[in-house]
């Protein structure tokens, strides 16, 4: 048996004009760029939990208007894609059935909509992989009764205690700027856009520390200076484990990166262990700069809008250890109009943010979003998922027009990202490092060295 283990995560803005303002600000695509050219984390684990004796390759099709017929020929294919290129991913996979091929398709879209998927595939997997690909295996192998439509994992709870190591041996090395280790699965807080992990796990579990442990030591066998992205949605959210995780990645040497939330610049001594853990930076979902505008969309206990007066603060205090903070905003919010345009910016400018996210609030399938502005007949086109880019409209805001929406992100992309303004935050946070180690030098505070 040869299986193509294919991913697809070529995302790119739909609308051409932003397309051809981003090609002008290598700023504004160049945190996209990185998450589309992340390998599969969940193929190459995939791939650690198939046998030995099944030959197997990876591979990535960022465009599938590149290719004449499919990449390579095999027995079986799985293919993993983002809602925005699963067009795509359709299209590949009917091809692939054409020759005979069996076809499987997984990941939050098609676990979202498990029956649309099914058009284009012999069998779709719901929510976790791990935990039904055994069976699959033995399936393949089996005459009879074959393999099943459907494998819906979510009725075999999974523990990461028996988590594979990734086969991160099948990729080219050199293609890659950073690779990724994932230290949990799933968020406590429940943002009602959020279209990441939580919606694969709703429970959230936490990975042995000597499995991931091993997972970085396995990169560093394979690449001398490797680059980590922790590929969770809220890594520090327990933090007695996440200080004996930082104690232990500090031994490796590594520099890393990781999503996390506010409540991390709560915490004193897991920010001081930060910089010397080897930490560059902590992308945060700020998402606006009001109560207003954040109000309700953290939807068990409206925590994000309870947090709104401490950004600044919160800010400060990660950047002063020397870890660089990626702002994230979204447009679009309901409790927000044409002026959180303004607001951003300003906000960006006071805050001496290193790096800065902006996209479009995004209806993914399978969110409460999604459903909510659905039944409120907001959603512009239904099953344009092409459009769930982040950058592309794909609803009716509350308080300004669709055109409003993509006037006013062209325009703070413009100023955000340009040389100047981006120049000017990131020589910012290197001059208040600076600062901030000589005051602690003079008044005799050990200090971690830039």
């Amino acid at each position: 048996m040869k299986l193509g283990l294919i991913a697809m995560s070529g995302v790119r803005a739909h609308n051409s004009e932003l397309t051809a303002l981003g090609l002008t600000l290598p700023g504004f695509v160049e945190r996209n760029r990185v998450i589309a050219s992340l390998p599969s984390l969940g193929l190459l684990t995939l791939a650690g939990l198939t046998p030995s004796d099944i030959e197997m390759k990876y591979l990535e099709v960022p465009d599938i208007r590149e290719l004449n017929g499919v990449p390579q020929e095999f027995d079986v294919v799985a293919i993993s894609s983002f809602s925005a290129q699963i067009r795509e991913a359709y299209e590949l996979a009917d091809r692939y059935r054409g020759l005979g091929t069996l076809v499987i398709l997984g990941g939050l879209h098609v676990t979202a909509l498990p029956q649309e998927a099914l058009r284009h595939a012999d069998a779709v997997v719901i929510g976790e992989g791990e935990p039904v690909w055994s069976g699959i295996i033995s399936d393949l192998r089996s005459s009879r009764p074959g393999l099943k439509q459907i494998y819906d994992a979510r009725s075999f709870p999974y523990s990461f205690a028996n988590s594979p190591m990734p086969r991160f041996d099948l990729l080219d090395i050199e293609r890659y700027n950073r690779l990724t280790v994932q230290t949990h699965r799933g968020c406590p807080f429940r943002c009602e856009f959020c279209a990441a992990s939580i919606r694969i796990s709703p429970v959230y579990k936490t990975k042995p520390i000597d499995r991931v442990i091993a997972e970085i030591q396995n990169i560093k066998s394979l690449w001398k200076r490797p680059f980590i992205e922790f590929a969770d949605d809220n890594t520090f959210v327990d933090k007695a484990r996440s200080k004996q995780l930082l104690r232990a990645v500090a031994k490796e040497g590594v520099r890393w990166f990781t999503e996390t939330d506010l409540s991390v610049a709560d915490d004193e001594e897991l920010l001081d262990m930060l910089r010397d853990a080897g930490c560059a930076e902590v992308l945060i979902g700020f998402e606006s700069t009001s109560f207003s505008a954040v109000d309700g969309i953290e939807q068990r206990a409206n925590w994000k809008a309870k947090r709104v007066d401490s950004y600044l603060d919160a800010i400060r205090k990660i950047q002063d250890r020397g870890v660089r903070v990626n702002g994230c905003f979204i447009l679009g919010l309901d409790g927000t109009g044409p002026e959180s345009f303004d607001a951003i910016w300003e906000f960006a400018r006071q805050s001496d943010l290193y790096d800065v996210q902006i996209t479009v609030q995004t209806a993914f399938p399978g969110t409460p979003l999604y459903t909510r502005l659905k039944n409120e007949g907001r959603i512009l086109r239904d099953e344009a998922w092409e459009l769930c880019t982040l950058f592309d409209v794909n609803f009716q805001p509350a308080r300004m027009s669709v055109s409003d929406l993509e006037a006013g992100l062209r325009n703070l992309v413009s100023r955000m990202y340009s040389d100047e303004f981006t120049g000017t935050r990131r020589a910012a946070f290197h001059r208040n490092y600076r600062a901030k180690l000589r005051g602690q030098a003079t008044a005799g505070t050990k200090v971690s060295s830039t």
